[in-house]
């Protein structure tokens, strides 16, 4: 079935989450990242979580809605063919231990493109205080999946910061494992199959198990606070970037950084075969 713009304005359910050490911790490990930031629970108890943690508390809110009313409703089967196309995370305060955060998606548009049905969240995250901490702007491109009604937006998604792309200031490689998406999986709790076993992934019509976008983003984000940042995750206030080409295991990624300037930079996050896992990545101070 197509997909139905009357979903445009409505909002998941609420999910809560406690957020403890052993999850950031087990988080930013799981990505090969144990700078003392993440990890030194003796002098920090309330150690700081990786900036795209933010990503585990907005799964559940995703899947949620999947289950939206309209007339017309996704087969299953259609709603696998969505996949992560883009990803722009505004972070108003960091996420610590300690805190209880609770999260929700509203559907703010739906848009018939070329490949096949465009649905744009607004995802926000708020802790005990009530204060807003994350709030992600995510497009999800259903391949093949057709659209009910015209194109409908309750909300524009803020535009993206203008960096260059042309030059180059700097290369740094990245290894991934064979098992790196298994164990994103388990630490990010982010379970899709296509990511984890084999099989799906064969059926799907993938070569082999792919390495989530978000684990993708979180490679190449530990690799900009560590070199451009001073080593302080505190200092990012905003990235994001569009997921283009998969990432196989084991494999190297090369992150190429284009522009730094004194709100930021931009980079692009290429394969061994040279395509863009991530292009129009940026990050902003």
């Amino acid at each position: 079935m197509p997909l139905s713009t009357q979903i445009v304005g409505q909002q998941t359910q609420s999910f809560k989450h406690t957020i403890d050490a052993r999850w950031t911790m087990a988080y930013a490990s799981g990505i090969k990242d144990t700078a003392t930031c993440y990890m030194d629970t003796e002098n920090r108890p309330d150690v700081i979580a990786h900036p795209v943690f933010s990503v585990c508390l907005e799964w559940p809110v995703i899947l949620d809605a999947r289950n939206l009313k309209s007339a017309v409703t996704v087969t299953t089967n259609e709603a696998t063919r969505g996949v992560h196309a883009s990803h722009d995370l505004h972070i108003l305060k960091p996420i610590r231990a300690g805190d209880t955060l609770t999260t929700r998606a509203t559907i703010i548009g739906i848009e018939k493109i070329k490949p096949g049905a465009a649905q744009y969240f607004r995802l926000d995250t708020h802790n005990q205080h009530d204060e807003l901490v994350t709030r992600t702007y995510q497009l999800s491109i259903s391949r093949d999946v057709d659209v009910i009604g015209d194109r409908n937006f309750v909300e524009d998604p803020p535009s993206w910061p203008d960096f260059s792309d042309i030059e180059v200031l700097d290369r740094i490689d990245i290894c991934v494992g064979k098992g790196a998406a298994n164990i994103y999986t388990e630490t990010a709790r982010i379970f899709n199959p296509i990511h984890s076993d084999r099989a799906v992934a064969l059926a799907a019509g993938l070569p082999d198990i792919i390495l989530h976008g978000t684990a993708t983003l979180a490679l190449a984000i530990s690799q900009i606070v560590h070199h451009y940042a001073d080593g302080k995750p505190e200092k990012i206030k905003r990235l994001g970037g569009r997921f283009n080409a998969m990432v196989l295991m084991p494999s190297t990624l090369t992150l190429v950084v284009h522009q730094k300037t004194r709100t930021g930079i931009s980079y692009t996050l290429v394969t061994e075969t040279g395509q863009k896992a991530i292009s129009r990545g940026f990050v902003c101070w």
